[in-house]
């Protein structure tokens, strides 16, 4: 990010523990070969995925692309992260998007000894030395906040705690972020932020989406899941257009990083990196 005036890159999530990584290993392969500045690398729900991230994201390296490993801490206590982020160094993970994420579904809060907020993961990471840390933002509002001042005031706490940038969770309106990213520079958070954007190719996809994320969908893309949804090719192609769209309207704004969340789809971030040939 330092080096570059733009930045594009995609995300892989890990096969669920027991799995084989063959196939995912084939899907790092695939995505390295369209050249992304770096590919992340998420950790499943109460980090049951710790050991696979790890493993993907070496492989992403081995590829020459450089990794984003998600590290999460809700459900870890403090010595297994430590040993978590003492892997990944020796590895040559550099680079950490540092989330709470889920507990597991039997608990209501996180367990003494286990981390509260990422703040508090930032600001250990930090204390460490030897990584550039990310740190995730909501140009909604997280869906567990009490209104979207409060959640910025957090954005803050982990911003100073040692955040190098951030990466928002998708949103499906631009002006949504333009509005967020002038809310920051009030407060002075001004790290580089990285626009997070799901192509939908998909009308079961959308539901899901929604309720975890808390994300609005804006009455144009309403309207093409109504007419489209039940055409999946079409869908596909829609999908990729609004996509698209979103970018370029993005860059056009001054906004220096695309993040794409390709759900483990190479082809889809293919054909809007072509789309996109003579613009990033």
């Amino acid at each position: 990010m330092k080096q570059k005036e733009f930045t594009f890159s995609c995300e892989i999530f890990p096969p669920q523990k027991g799995a084989e990584l063959g196939g995912v290993l084939e899907l790092v392969q695939n995505t390295a070969q369209l050249g992304p500045d770096f590919v992340s690398v998420t950790c499943g729900a109460g980090g049951t995925t710790a050991g696979t991230t790890r493993e993907v994201a070496r492989h992403i390296e081995k590829c020459g692309v450089t990794a984003l490993a998600h590290v999460t801490c809700a459900a870890l206590d403090k010595d297994q992260v430590t040993g978590l982020l003492g892997a990944l160094a020796d590895d040559g993970i550099k680079n950490i998007l540092a989330l709470r994420g889920d507990l597991p579904h039997s608990e209501k809060a996180p367990k003494p000894g286990h981390y509260q907020y990422a703040s508090e993961l930032v600001a250990d990471i930090k204390s460490r030395g030897g990584f550039c840390i990310g740190g995730a933002c909501y140009p909604e509002g997280h869906v567990e906040s009490y209104n979207q001042d409060e959640d910025i005031a957090f954005l803050k706490e982990k911003v100073d705690a040692g955040c190098d940038f951030l990466a928002t969770q998708m949103f499906f309106d631009n002006s949504v972020l333009y509005k967020f990213l002038f809310k920051l520079l009030k407060k002075d958070i001004d790290v580089p932020v990285v626009a997070g954007i799901m192509p939908v190719t998909n009308k079961k996809q959308i539901a899901r989406i929604l309720e975890v994320s808390g994300t609005a969908l804006p009455a144009r893309f309403q309207n093409i899941l109504d007419k489209f949804g039940d055409n999946p090719p079409a869908m596909q192609q829609a999908g990729i257009a609004y996509a698209t769209e979103q970018i370029t309207d993005l860059i056009a704004n001054g906004v220096r990083g695309i993040h794409v969340y390709t759900m483990n789809k190479p082809e889809i971030a293919a054909k809007i990196m072509d789309n996109l040939s003579c613009i990033i």
